[in-house]
């Protein structure tokens, strides 16, 4: 009868309804499957031989993760002239009332719906839970129920934001909408979210003999009297209060770039004042108003759809057999060695630790140890778990223990004669096909290849600190690296499930060379004058996790020295001088190196807390007239808008989307704008080069764009357009 439903009636007159989406290993909600929802809806209801139905998943892995991010934005599942936004709401509510008014559903019920939850149920997956009459979970602590639309710059459309709130009250139900966070099913019990939590094997008989105990029904809100737990109404002093404070909150966590809390905000308290059939209008038209919003397409682009696609395989080379790495050779114990290893032998993977001293090995296996005990300790981590995973980390200080690995990462310090000397005596030991790896994030991967013999097997694979909490990964291919090579990086990014981009060789690459810059525009304005509570301030506001001045005390004041050294030697007469190098040279004086010292653009207390360090005033005189936040922000949006373009234009990057998914995941560029080629489509190619040669006669050459955005501003095109997510190629 339908492609996404199987329907069996048993003796007892109760369907059971299994969404079981052909050739997927997860239920999501597409245009076939909520058209087949109304199908099977329709059919219970008018069937009187049917007494009523229980929803289940026929995936192992899950029960349904909501709705299929790549069809948002079209038409939707419409009957002619129906708004798109409103088709789930309106299927979910005529399940709930069986198509009745309001006082008939009241005077007799309609036919029960239960959900048998076998798996996680996420967005539109739990919205169809919530609107079941009777909800049944399994007990299984893995399983999640959630409503992450948040986190893509929508919100629950089908019924989410007003039937939580009724269910869990309006407070509980903010935080959990706007945050995203999922729910266990034991806490989800504990919260009326579902009504049993039973072993998987009963889910869906306890579900059917509920109802077939349950000749009608009505939903708690549909029954005359019904209040929200906790509250509700623009009256009510609990949900006054309640909705001041959420708002209050909400803002200062997202400084007002992401419309869909505003939103979700508006829609639990206009919700609250309304009944059921009229909030949920309220939410289809809110979720209407987010779809057409550049801020939801921009991050359902880039958070989901094409890092969704690259974690898939989509820039692996087709014709490859895929491997996996049972053998690492880690050379650096260090802090980023370490975290590699760590990442490594979590997924099982043995690691041979390798370090100048066998003390320093164990230290950076400690690294391991160290987290392990957090974890053993708030009982995430059974202690037979933890020591069969240290277990695979072996710490050394002699070569030959390299000899087995079947790939090498080295991630010993910045500096080329002792990269230099590390490679060739790894290479002594290892195999004649074993690819050799670089963690640099500055030196060019092609003259690091020429230390090794065999340049097609000599890959750059470039974590982020901490590496066992960035899911980002940068690949970066020299001159001569092979498809082989680089299927091999990517096979083990995905074994230890971080996110790959792939980029050609520069010197820094994509993230690093982009994120150089926002430290430096940092630096460069605190030179000028300006203060550095507002530089810190507006980097935050804009987006940011953190000011420049921050971060640059957090990756060393007197690294950046070094980089720029080492830079200034490499390029000779072609090296470009930063504004931002007086800054550094000035605190290299003053030995204000950053957190490491404990004394940098911040001064580090005791106690654990830090403060803007009073004494750059005197050594940065801060102008009488300072620029406006807009200013500030512009300023360090564009400043990496126009470098990541640069790296575009050069061919370091491939496409606009691993631009994007490496600036949000990497360098933590403001995930709202969807990355620094959705901030330049948003802005509009003719006005960011309007604005960037602005900035540039009043500021520097540094923000003068590239020749490819004045070409692409005279021909009105824009990085991405209608039904290509990947964007445009690199030439």
């Amino acid at each position: 009868m339908t492609e996404t439903i199987k329907f069996e009636v048993d003796s007892d007159g109760i369907a059971l309804l299994t969404i079981d989406l052909p050739n997927q290993s997860m239920n999501v909600y597409n245009q076939a499957l909520i058209r087949d929802t109304e199908t099977v809806i329709d059919r219970v209801l008018g069937d009187d031989a049917i007494i009523g139905a229980v929803w289940t998943s026929g995936k192992s892995i899950g029960f349904l993760a909501g709705a299929d991010l790549n069809m948002l934005g079209g038409d939707g599942a419409t009957t002619d002239g129906e708004d798109p936004a409103f088709v789930m709401n309106r299927i979910f509510r005529k399940m709930e009332t069986g198509g009745k008014d309001r006082k008939l559903l009241a005077k007799e019920g309609t036919k029960p719906f239960a959900a048998a939850v076998n798996g996680l149920a996420l967005g539109g997956g739990l919205e169809l839970v919530l609107a079941s009459h009777y909800r049944v979970c399994a007990d299984n602590p893995k399983i999640q129920l959630g409503l992450p639309e948040c986190q893509v710059g929508v919100l629950p459309g089908a019924g989410g934001t007003q039937r939580l709130p009724r269910i869990i009250g309006q407070q509980a139900a903010l935080q959990a909408i706007t945050t995203g966070r999922p729910f266990k099913p034991a806490e989800a019990l504990g919260l009326g979210i579902i009504q049993e939590v039973v072993p998987l094997g009963d889910v869906v008989a306890k579900a059917k003999a509920w109802v077939k105990a349950t000749p009608s029904v009505t939903a708690l809100w549909d029954k005359k009297g019904f209040k929200f737990p906790g509250g509700a109404g623009a009256m009510h002093p609990g949900s006054a209060m309640t909705m001041m404070g959420a708002s209050a909150m909400a803002q200062k966590q997202t400084q007002h770039n992401y419309p869909a809390i505003q939103a979700v905000l508006s829609c639990i308290y206009e919700g609250g004042c309304l009944d059921m059939d009229n909030a949920i209008r309220v939410e289809s038209a809110y979720f209407s108003k987010l779809l057409q919003d550049p801020t939801a397409r921009n991050m359902i682009r880039s958070l989901f759809i094409n890092k969704q696609a690259v974690e898939k395989g989509a820039l692996r080379p087709e014709g490859i057999e895929k491997k996996k790495v049972k053998r690492l050779g880690m050379l650096g114990a260090g802090l980023m060695g370490a975290g590699i290893a760590y990442v490594s032998a979590k997924v099982g993977i043995e690691v041979v630790l390798f370090d100048i001293s066998k003390e320093a090995a164990e230290k950076g296996k400690d690294y391991s140890r160290n987290l392990n005990q957090k974890a053993v300790s708030r009982g995430k981590l059974p202690e037979t778990k933890s020591n069969a995973m240290l277990d695979l980390i072996t710490p050394t200080d002699s070569y030959a223990d390299l000899a087995d690995c079947d790939l090498i990462i080295e991630a010993v310090f910045e500096d080329p004669a002792i990269k230099k000397s590390v490679t060739e005596q790894t290479e002594a030991v290892i195999g004649k096909d074993i690819v050799f790896s670089s963690n640099t994030s500055t030196m060019p991967i092609s003259g690091l290849a020429e230390n090794f013999t065999r340049p097609h097997q000599f890959i750059g694979i470039h974590f982020f600190s901490p590496v066992d909490k960035m899911p980002l990964v940068e690949i970066i291919m020299g001159e001569k690296t092979d498809d082989e090579t680089l299927a091999l990086a990517l096979d083990y990014v995905s074994q230890i499930r971080k996110t790959p981009i792939v980029v050609n060789d520069s010197r820094g690459f994509f993230t690093s060379r982009t994120f150089g810059t926002y430290v430096q525009e940092g630096y460069a304005m605190v030179m000028e004058g300006v203060k550095p509570a507002l530089v810190e301030n507006v980097g935050k506001m804009a987006g940011m996790p953190v000011g420049p001045l921050a971060v640059g005390d957090e990756v060393a004041i007197d690294l950046s020295h070094k980089v720029a050294k080492a830079t200034k030697a490499a390029l000779g007469n072609a090296y470009v001088s930063s504004p931002a190098e007086g800054f550094v040279e000035k605190m290299m004086e003053l030995e204000r190196y950053g957190r490491k010292n404990g004394k940098g653009s911040y001064q580090y207390n005791e106690d654990g807390t830090k403060e803007i360090w009073k004494g750059l005033g005197d050594h940065f005189v801060v102008a009488d007239v300072q620029p406006s936040a807009d200013e500030v922000r512009s300023r360090l949006l564009t400043r990496q808008a126009v470098e990541a373009a640069r790296c575009f234009e050069e061919g370091v990057l491939l496409t606009a989307s691993s631009g994007d998914v490496g600036a949000i995941f990497g360098i933590g560029f403001p995930p709202y704008t969807g990355g620094p080629f959705s901030y330049i489509d948003t802005v509009g190619v003719a006005e960011f080069v309007i604005e960037s040669d602005r900035l540039a006669d009043a500021y520097g050459e540094r923000f003068r764009p590239p020749q490819l955005l004045r070409d692409m501003a005279e021909k009105g095109e824009t990085f991405y357009t209608a039904g290509n997510p990947t964007g445009r190629v690199a030439a």
